[in-house]
């Protein structure tokens, strides 16, 4: 089946998966954007324990998906992994660190004995949630702002600064987008929260972030669209692969991909509806609009990245040196046997609907955090 394919059409297919994958994945931060709300939603230890297990219980489906995120970016496009994690290692050695700090947290704060004590532990959930999307924000910036790397003739990457990747904090579109994906995971992490705890309290807490962190979100994510719709983009000759700037590369991509537009539109409508319903109507069910607008909105944007002839990892050092989905990919094989791997995803995302399902069957209240409640206690 996949055998039939061309390159070009399995190159397209796998960035589609990982459009997928991206786009789940920001979702998911959630979680993170969560954690930064502990002190805020919670003023007891009983009320932090209980956004904190809330949180505990899904931060699992966060890390997975990296991992598949990272894993699937080095087998079907290894020449980007090859460039950013051994330019930019100083940014990306930031990133898992504090992905590092998250598990650990999880793991250790209510182990009895434990050295550092729970509020060290909480504070490394702090540190996850702020640092680590705000980096992660900042660095996928840099697949339309450009990064400054040379790329020899020999696929041999040099990158072209002393700071290896921390220079990626002083482009202002690039901080723009760390922010704007900041104060969404706040948005999504306080309206999960909502949904999630049945504690009169909390939820009245979370609707008010949602409201303020959605105000401070809009700020920062018109900025971001409105210089990504201005700006000039990096694109390349199909048949010669020659790069070259292309005014209003990413408005044009918009225009000639139709569905790259409607999807971000219906994305932005509803993470909105969401902010709307959980203010205006008082409704906890704000997650289940604003959920899949976040996922249809980064899957637009990943869009605009990878296809109608982009670069999707473009250098500012050296045009030339710039990656697409064409000169970046694996081989027809590797490509082609990984495509049968990726048919048990429905599998996979049918297992995570239904633990998702089990997990949530019953929302957290005080008497879930007694010893004996049916649950785990982070």
């Amino acid at each position: 089946m996949f055998e039939a394919l061309t390159h070009l059409q399995l190159q397209q297919y796998w960035w589609l998966i990982m459009s997928v994958v991206a786009s789940g994945l920001v979702f998911l931060l959630f979680v993170q954007g969560g954690q930064t709300l502990i002190g805020t939603l919670g003023k007891t230890d009983g009320e932090r324990t209980m956004v904190i297990n809330s949180l505990g219980r899904k931060w699992e489906f966060t890390f997975t998906t990296l991992v598949v995120f990272a894993a699937g970016m080095f087998a079907s496009f290894p020449l980007f992994y090859a460039t950013s994690f051994g330019g930019a290692y100083y940014a990306w050695k930031i990133f898992l660190v504090c992905f590092v700090l998250q598990s650990v947290a999880f793991e250790f704060r209510r182990k009895k004995g434990n050295l550092l004590g729970q509020k060290t532990y909480e504070a490394f959930l702090y540190i996850n949630g702020f640092l680590g999307v705000f980096i992660l924000g900042a660095a996928v910036a840099t697949f339309y702002t450009g990064s400054a790397f040379y790329r020899s003739e020999y696929n041999l990457s040099y990158w072209q600064t002393t700071s290896y990747g921390l220079e990626i904090l002083l482009s202002p579109h690039n901080v723009s987008l760390g922010l704007a994906i900041l104060f969404l995971a706040r948005v999504l992490g306080a309206q999960y929260l909502l949904n999630n705890i049945n504690v009169a309290v909390i939820r009245q807490r979370a609707r008010r972030q949602v409201v303020v962190n959605a105000g401070i979100f809009l700020v920062f994510f018109l900025y971001f669209v409105t210089r990504l719709l201005l700006m000039d983009g990096y694109a390349y000759d199909p048949v010669t692969l020659q790069v070259f700037m292309e005014p209003h590369k990413y408005l044009n991509n918009f225009l000639q991909m139709p569905v790259s537009l409607v999807f971000f539109l219906a994305g932005v409508v509803l993470v909105l509806y969401g902010i709307f319903v959980t203010w205006i109507r008082h409704s906890i069910r704000g997650i289940w609009y604003s959920g899949p607008g976040t996922f249809l909105t980064v899957l637009a944007l990943f869009f605009i990245l990878g296809y109608n002839n982009t670069c999707f990892y473009p250098s500012s050092h050296d045009l030339q040196s710039s990656l697409t989905i064409q000169n970046a990919s694996s081989s027809h094989y590797t490509l082609t046997a990984m495509s049968y791997i990726s048919l048990f995803v429905p599998v996979v995302l049918g297992y995570i609907f239904y633990a998702w399902r089990s997990i949530d069957r019953r929302k957290i209240d005080e008497d879930d955090m007694k010893e004996g409640g049916g649950h785990h206690v982070y």
